[in-house]
């Protein structure tokens, strides 16, 4: 499958899930705009106050996460994804928030992020779960990443860890080769939240291992503040896992006497 191949698809699958994603529940856009935040605790925590600065959103969706730092003091915020349609969907919710002064949403390819921002130097460039298996090349997002940022500038990356994808759908068993670095082309009639089925299905997706990402920005001129591994999840990855937390902002783990594994990661870097 060539770059346009699969970008196409992705990009077509992704357009399609914004009609869906719009009106779930899982999305729940009038509780957002009714004030409900979609940033984790540990995000919040970790990235620490955002007063100020100026902070890009790469692979944004429809732009929850992204005008939620703004909502948490962000001067500027702007969202950048390859889908028209949750563009068209972020910039919305931001006016009826009353937040189209301060933020930005802009449809571009993340590769093609350093163009199409026009050169535009960031403070915080923040990237959200469930992002990096989109994308084929991680030393060339790092890069991308790196010509983001301000001098003093940070990273913050919150994402699904990758041995999540080795384990079998029960959880327990080990079944899929970690160091998989194909693409891998899926025909899903469904996305991941309620709601009615896709008419565009195929999509492609890629594993990261955690070593590659941590490499990658390294190489691309970042030092390496911290990487936290989480015991828990956002949503019910295998069977066994039991919900936790709060009940508006629930998160699931594996039970007592089960060996924890880690569910996410997070990183920070910064540039100098």
């Amino acid at each position: 499958m060539t770059d346009d191949d699969w970008l196409r698809h992705n990009r077509a699958n992704w357009d399609d899930r914004v009609r869906v994603h719009a009106r779930s529940d899982f999305y729940d856009l009038p509780g957002f705009r009714g004030g409900a935040c979609t940033l984790r605790g540990f995000e919040l925590d970790e990235l620490g106050d955002v007063s100020g600065k100026r902070l890009v959103h790469l692979q944004c969706h429809m732009g929850q996460d992204t005008l939620s730092w703004a909502r948490r003091g962000a001067a500027n915020v702007t969202g950048l994804d390859f889908s028209e349609a949750a563009i068209r969907t972020a910039r919305g919710l931001a006016d009826d928030l009353g937040l189209a002064e301060r933020a930005r949403f802009v449809a571009a390819d993340v590769y093609d992020a350093a163009q199409a921002l026009g050169g535009e130097r960031f403070d915080v460039v923040y990237t959200g779960l469930g992002a990096l298996c989109w994308l084929p090349d991680i030393p060339r997002w790092a890069d991308v990443v790196a010509g983001l940022l301000n001098d003093g500038g940070v990273l913050y990356l919150a994402e699904f860890h990758p041995f999540t994808e080795v384990l079998g759908d029960d959880g327990k068993s080990v079944e899929v080769d970690y160091f998989d670095d194909q693409g891998t082309t899926w025909d899903e009639p469904e996305t991941y939240t309620d709601g009615p089925p896709l008419a565009h299905t195929v999509s492609v997706q890629w594993q990261h291992p955690l070593g590659d990402v941590v490499t990658a920005l390294a190489r691309a001129g970042l030092r390496i503040e911290f990487l936290h591994e989480h015991a828990t999840t956002l949503f019910q990855r295998y069977p066994v896992l039991e919900r936790t937390g709060p009940a508006e902002n629930p998160t699931f783990r594996f039970p007592h006497g089960h060996p924890r594994l880690p569910l996410m990661y997070s990183v920070r870097a910064a540039k100098w």
